[in-house]
């Protein structure tokens, strides 16, 4: 079973993830810290009057981590990637490992108790809402549109245990539904229809394979340039599909490479498959 004390969680919630620049070539092996493994039991602490049909976005992405979806490429398989590193750790797991996730907690805070500038030391007086007091238990705080989020667009887009909407905040963080100066790459239109909710997903996806992969910050990386921290999807920044064309919902135009529970379609970021040693997407 995972075990995350509330000082794990709060390390969760500081690691952050860099998508820079890095080599080719540089590896993205384990340093011998300890995985999440087992159930992974996660609370949400929605910060700000998050619009329904967000939170309707990113609770079908985490249900659809498990689920099974009717058609193919699915949500699972790509969990199943990140459920793979425990197999390449120092000390490789025994058996088929699977990290079941599941919501056991969900509180509200419309009214940006902390304000509307969220800092490193705002998240530990969040992370109780988040967990609802369980143990155990992995805090996400996931904040609305018009929340400052630290170091969003000054060098990360998201953490392990904090999410922003990057639509006006940070445009660049919502690639590819956004144009951005420093990507490569057509826009696309959302799989959901709504920009916030599905670049909030694909930063969730994110955040939620570093936190499995590098808890403690001793897991499976890799350094870039400047000592930046690469973890599994940063490895990866970029790539949706194997061969470079996405699939497109013809009801709305949205592009998606994943399809989850209830035919939800989301856009997934590649990630480092530890087997191949090369990066994966579910396409």
């Amino acid at each position: 079973m995972a075990s995350l004390s509330l000082g794990l969680v709060l390390s969760l919630s500081l690691l952050i993830i860099f998508p820079v620049a890095f080599s080719a070539e540089a590896p993205l092996t384990h340093h011998g810290g300890r995985l999440l493994t087992g159930n992974l039991n996660v609370g949400i602490l929605w910060y700000g009057p998050i619009p329904r049909g967000q939170r309707k976005a990113i609770l079908s992405f985490l249900r659809s981590l498990n689920g099974k979806a009717t058609s193919q490429p699915q949500v699972s398989s790509w969990w199943n990637v990140v459920e793979s590193y425990q197999s390449f750790a120092k000390t490789p797991a025994r058996g088929l490992p699977r990290i079941p996730v599941k919501v056991v907690n969900q509180q509200f805070d419309p009214n940006y108790s902390l304000g509307k500038v969220l800092i490193k030391d705002f998240i530990k007086p969040l992370l109780p809402k988040a967990t609802g007091g369980k143990p155990n238990t992995l805090a996400l705080i996931i904040a609305t549109k018009g929340v400052t989020v630290q170091d969003m667009c000054a060098g990360s887009c998201a953490q392990h245990g904090l999410i922003g909407d990057p639509e006006e905040e940070c445009p660049e963080c919502a690639w590819p539904f956004l144009k951005s100066a420093s990507k490569v790459g057509p826009t696309m239109k959302p799989p959901s229809g709504n920009v916030g909710a599905d670049a909030m997903v694909m930063l969730l996806a994110g955040g939620l394979a570093g936190a499995v992969t590098n808890p403690y910050g001793d897991g499976f990386y890799a350094t870039g340039r400047g000592d930046a921290l690469i973890e599994a999807t940063t490895k990866c920044s970029g790539i949706f599909a194997t061969g470079g064309k996405v699939l497109v919902n013809p009801t709305n135009g949205g592009a998606y490479n994943a399809h989850g529970l209830g035919n939800a379609k989301f856009l997934l970021p590649a990630i480092w498959n530890p087997k191949s040693s090369s990066c994966w997407t579910p396409l």
